[in-house]
């Protein structure tokens, strides 16, 4: 039995789930129990995998465990944004090969296009998601360049986009900040811990068993099946999968191939009607920033209130944690980005700080595939877990199941996450890259 090195950690609370009511909980595992399909990981990779797999052998016992509530992890902390196009975090403008970013976009896709078939399957709001695209927003000269760099990239390669200039934006946002922007209309917006507890309940009505604060400790090969191990109970399965994103690692698999970066958001609290007002602007949108290094910024209004959402600042973190108080280490730069596009909030105070675990492998590459006979791999997303874990989790049920398909051919195709530096390089090039890219973002941050 080969023991889990390291269990999720997340520091601050998952704020999407926060502001919705408490949601029905699923039982922890209590006893010995046997599956055909295990999954590992209860987020966007983990639900889509068990759903793909029920679609394709309905009468699969599928088994679903989370070391933690569903939405409560790395579901329950993102931004939201279900993007179709290319959306490189290491490029300057997202941009990348137009082979590949043609490959991929049609991959986004399909990915969007399972979700939203989840969603209406499961009669979710359109809180929950909502396919109404995404803006790249620029706040300095560079960052409009980048915008019309990206702009020509999604010319050549065919892809509806709108270049925006600041009176648009202002009318959208409320705010004079931005001095443009470029709109693309094929990105789903996410309600992440809405969507993701819609999928969890529709998956359990259709036979799926799910069990929370469950966390994997140990996991070894006993014949021809698996022996999951938790801390009040064991799951034997045929097969496993790991839809648990970087802690591949803890399961002792892709060591030294898997970059590790925590990322920080804040949400106001709810704003009055009285604020709504003095702001302007729609009551629903969402910025991706024109530097991948600068500030997204989010306006939602729904179940939890209208509120706005920041998110900025990368940590790098080997080790797959940091301290708990990092959010409120960082929560001046938050404030001080919010402050300067909003000015007329003044005052209005930020309720949730908190922190999500991205994955992002040197060479983009995702840790898809058959590791060892009857265990798969889900993970690494590259920082898109909404689409990238969605899509992940669909084609490694299919791959399972012998469901061949032009999409699974192309993910099978990509290479294995490249090899990283030895330590204490990796950790001195890494931190040195997200700092300086932060400077250069100036006002984009």
């Amino acid at each position: 039995m080969t023991a889990v090195t390291k269990q999720p950690f997340d520091p601050g609370p998952a704020a999407w789930n926060e502001i919705l009511p408490a949601a029905t909980a699923f039982d922890s595992l209590a006893s010995d129990f046997q599956a055909d399909v295990l999954v590992i990981g209860g987020g966007f990779a983990g639900l889509s995998a068990a759903r793909r797999l029920k679609q394709l052998q309905p009468d699969a016992t599928v088994a679903v465990v989370d070391a933690r509530r569903i939405a409560e992890g790395p579901a329950g902390r993102n931004s939201g944004f279900m993007i179709d196009l290319p959306h490189n975090l290491a490029s300057r403008d997202y941009a990348g090969d137009a082979d590949r970013d043609r490959s991929q976009t049609a991959l986004n896709r399909e990915a969007i296009a399972f979700a939203a078939d989840a969603a209406q399957e499961y009669g979710m709001s359109e809180e929950a998601f909502s396919p109404s695209g995404k803006i790249n927003a620029a706040a300095t000269g560079r960052g409009v360049a980048h915008n019309n760099d990206y702009a020509a990239h999604l010319q050549a390669m065919g892809e509806a986009h709108e270049l925006l200039d600041a009176k648009a934006m202002q009318d959208i946002c409320g705010s004079g900040y931005y001095l443009g922007g470029l709109y693309t209309p094929g990105t789903a917006m996410l309600q992440p811990a809405l969507y993701v507890r819609g999928l969890a309940a529709g998956l359990a009505g259709s036979g799926v068993l799910l069990f929370e604060n469950t966390p994997v400790v140990a996991l070894a090969r006993e014949g021809r099946s698996w022996r999951a191990e938790t801390p009040s109970g064991t799951i034997s399965a045929g097969t496993v999968v790991l839809c648990v994103n970087g802690h591949a690692e803890s399961f002792g698999y892709f060591k030294r191939r898997l970059m590790h970066i925590y990322l920080y958001a804040s949400m106001t609290r709810s704003l009055s009607s009285e604020e709504c007002a003095a702001l302007g602007g729609q009551e629903r949108w969402g910025f991706t920033p024109a530097d991948p290094l600068g500030t997204t910024v989010r306006r939602i209004s729904g179940t939890g209130g209208d509120r706005i959402v920041v998110r900025n600042r990368f940590t790098w973190a080997p080790g797959r944690s940091v301290a708990a108080q990092r959010p409120q280490s960082v929560a001046h730069v938050h404030d001080r980005s919010f402050s300067a596009r909003f000015p007329k909030l003044a005052g209005i105070d930020m309720e949730y700080r908190w922190g999500g675990l991205l994955c992002l492998s040197l060479n983009t590459a995702p840790a898809f595939g058959e590791l060892e006979p009857g265990l798969y791999s889900a993970c690494c997303q590259n920082g898109l877990g909404t689409a990238a874990g969605t899509l992940s989790g669909k084609l490694i049920a299919e791959q399972i199941c012998g469901h061949e398909s032009a999409s699974l051919l192309a993910m099978q195709s990509l290479p294995a996450p490249k090899r990283l530096p030895p330590e204490p390089f990796a950790s001195i090039g890494a931190n040195a890259t997200m700092r300086w890219g932060e400077m250069r973002a100036g006002k984009e941050l």
